[in-house]
């Protein structure tokens, strides 16, 4: 009788790839975790307990067959289990790197809630996609025939990517344009090489350009190329432009030297990562190399630039954040992580102004949390009387990011926007206010995680598909 493979939560416990010691992951930009032997994959996946209702499955945003391919890989079916996986996510080896877990399929997951401690599903997928590449599974796009139509996709980040992917896999003809000289986006520019080393995202890039993905680089639509020449150019378009520009910091003294933003930061350092030129952070000015370090903000970004401030070489790195832990939005993992690294958390606190210029501090003013707001989130208060002043050399603010004014960069009035300035799209089919022309990602949603741009990028791929058939379909009538 063969022996059982799954369920076996009660007498396997939870255990994650080994972590490399801050002391030594502090010292560079890699990965901190380590890969799973062959045998801790299929022991770690066979402790799924494979629910009737996954409620792994229901929280994830690609809603990926999670369930079946933990099996699959349990059995040793690995080829199998890539497959499924692939079904669903274009980028599963991305997603189980940097997707918060704990948040979504593994903060769900039913013997967590028993207490038996989740299955460590990101870990999994990553596993079993970095043996796919390793093996050779992950195949250059081969499209069943060429089809005539194009699209243009104006941004190359995760849902323009995911876009193009599921595109030319039906054979259209797809072009991506991008601002920045190398595609990825956030992936490539934003998201630092401790939780996604960027080989991982040039290999993709690479498999979609041997795929027949066209790369418009070092574009800006509206300064190099208009909108308008982009639609002519094509049957259809996507805008998936992502939202970059940081959210302003209001304070006295804010545009103090030394003070500087979240994306330019974290793009010097990334861009040092691929030996680039880079002449802000050389002169010290996005380096945070032997100064003190306070980063304003308590989402992803600010975690990702902490973490970065400590690898660089900083004297100090301390995060000011306006609620409690409990209330923070970035990933905890993330946060236990940026702990054992040596990174200061002040709960409950937030800037009333800054010293000197160059920044030599922070006046900070200490909050407690009153009545829930509309959102059900406790309201942050100020403290009176118990401002104090965090010494500082370079203060990063990290407040998140909104969208640009894209209908004024664009020259195109017509282009409907929300109140927030996101790109008002169909939630079901990403169609915009004009036609043939659809929005994904965060241009429409908001500053939001990676799997939900592929999502939206997906849901954007097969609306236009199904937009472009029916010409053809009136004609047949």
């Amino acid at each position: 009788m063969a022996p059982q493979r799954m369920l076996r939560f009660v007498e396997v416990g939870k255990e994650m790839p080994h972590k490399r010691p801050p002391d030594l992951r502090a010292d560079d930009f890699a990965e901190i975790y380590d890969e799973y032997s062959t045998e801790k994959a299929a022991e770690q996946a066979g402790r799924c307990s494979q629910c009737g209702v996954p409620y792994c499955q229901t929280h994830c945003p690609l809603h990926n067959n999670i369930p079946d391919w933990l099996m699959l890989t349990a059995e040793g079916r690995l080829r199998e289990a890539y497959e499924l996986s692939q079904a669903t996510n274009t980028f599963p080896e991305i997603c189980g790197r940097i997707c918060p877990q704990d948040r979504l399929c593994e903060g769900n997951c039913v013997i967590e809630q028993a207490g038996h401690g989740t299955v460590t599903i990101g870990a999994v997928e990553k596993y079993i996609t970095d043996t796919a590449w390793q093996e050779g599974w992950v195949q250059p796009i081969e499209p069943m025939a060429e089809r005539g139509e194009s699209v243009g996709i104006i941004g190359a980040g995760p849902g323009g990517l995911a876009a193009a992917d599921a595109l030319r896999r039906a054979g259209l003809q797809v072009t991506v344009y991008d601002r920045y000289d190398r595609a990825g986006g956030l992936m490539t520019y934003g998201i630092p090489g401790f939780k996604l080393e960027k080989p991982v995202v040039m290999r993709r890039i690479a498999q979609l350009e041997e795929g027949g993905v066209q790369f418009v680089l070092n574009c800006t639509v509206g300064e190099d190329l208009s909108f308008d020449a982009i639609r002519g150019r094509h049957d259809a378009v996507l805008i998936a432009t992502g939202v970059y520009r940081s959210r302003a910091l209001e304070a006295p003294g804010v545009g103090a030297e030394g003070i500087v933003r979240a994306i330019d930061y974290l793009t010097a350092s990334n861009r040092k990562s691929f030996g680039d030129d880079v002449p802000e952070f050389d002169s010290g000015e996005l380096n945070a190399a032997g100064k003190r370090v306070v980063v304003i903000g308590g989402g992803d970004t600010a975690m990702d630039c902490v973490r970065t401030a400590v690898r660089q070489g900083a004297k100090s790195v301390k995060c000011l954040y306006r609620r409690d832990r409990e209330n923070m939005p970035g990933s905890q993992r993330e946060v236990q992580n940026a702990e054992e690294e040596g990174v200061e958390f002040v709960w409950q606190t937030a800037p009333r102004g800054f010293a000197g210029d160059p920044v030599t501090g922070v006046m900070v003013q200490r909050m407690r949390l009153g009545k829930p707001d509309a959102t059900g989130r406790r309201s942050p208060e100020v403290i009176e009387g118990a401002d104090y002043v965090e010494q500082a050399d370079l203060v990063i603010a990290a407040l998140g990011f909104e969208p640009e004014p894209l209908p004024a960069l664009w020259g195109v009035p017509e282009l409907e926007v929300t109140r927030w300035g996101t790109i008002r799209a169909d939630f079901r089919t990403h169609a915009t206010s004009l036609p043939g022309v659809y929005a994904a990602g965060d241009i429409v949603r908001g500053a939001s995680l990676v799997v939900w741009a592929i999502r939206d990028g997906r849901e954007a791929a097969d609306a236009i598909l199904d937009w472009l058939a029916q010409p053809a379909k009136v004609a047949a009538e």
